[in-house]
């Protein structure tokens, strides 16, 4: 089972497929120490 980050923890390494293509790497693609990422999961 995958444990929740705590405060301090880095975030794993992600790549997300943009809906345009293309694709943003978490963290790496961040540009700021902070960033709220949304997941949608889209209509049922």
């Amino acid at each position: 089972m995958v444990e929740k980050l705590n405060p301090g923890d880095l975030f794993p390494e992600t790549t997300l497929k943009l809906p345009g293509g293309g694709v943003f790497k978490l963290p790496g693609d961040s540009e700021s120490n902070m960033t709220i990422a949304l997941f949608y999961r889209g209509h049922w």
